[in-house]
């Protein structure tokens, strides 16, 4: 299980109401296409915080290169204006935060850690952990 946070390009605040609901809709596919499980998806006006369950196979980087390739092609095609916004660059920077949940980092800590991240922080998505793992 891995946080993942996205930020957006030049840390433009592009995510809005209607990206939330167009980003969640794209996650949610991806998980139905891909071994790549959201437990949760919450954003702020610049960036993407993610808590995702995957299968052993996937290094972080592949999880991180699938969701991000989708969802910028997505919500370019979606929201044409974005782009625009980004003077027609990426949607995402070109790094990112990524930290695995293991025995000193419960799925519930993450969770609350996603929460109480800045003052406009929105849920998106929640649901439960696909796998329980005793450690």
């Amino acid at each position: 299980m891995y946080h993942l946070v996205f930020p957006a390009k030049y840390r433009r605040k592009v995510f809005s109401k209607a990206v939330e609901i167009s980003l969640r809709d794209i996650c949610l596919e991806i998980g139905r296409r891909y071994e790549i499980y959201f437990v949760e998806i919450g954003m702020e006006a610049d960036h993407v915080h993610f808590l995702v369950q995957s299968v052993p196979t996937y290094p972080v980087y592949k999880i991180v290169r699938i969701i991000k390739s989708i969802t910028a092609r997505e919500i370019f095609k979606i929201h044409k204006e974005i782009k625009k916004e980004l003077w027609g660059a990426a949607l995402w920077t070109s790094g990112y935060y990524a930290n695995t949940v293991g025995q000193f980092a419960s799925a519930e800590v993450i969770k609350k850690y996603v929460a109480n991240q800045g003052r406009e922080y929105r849920k998106l998505y929640s649901a439960q952990l696909k796998f329980d793992f005793d450690f």
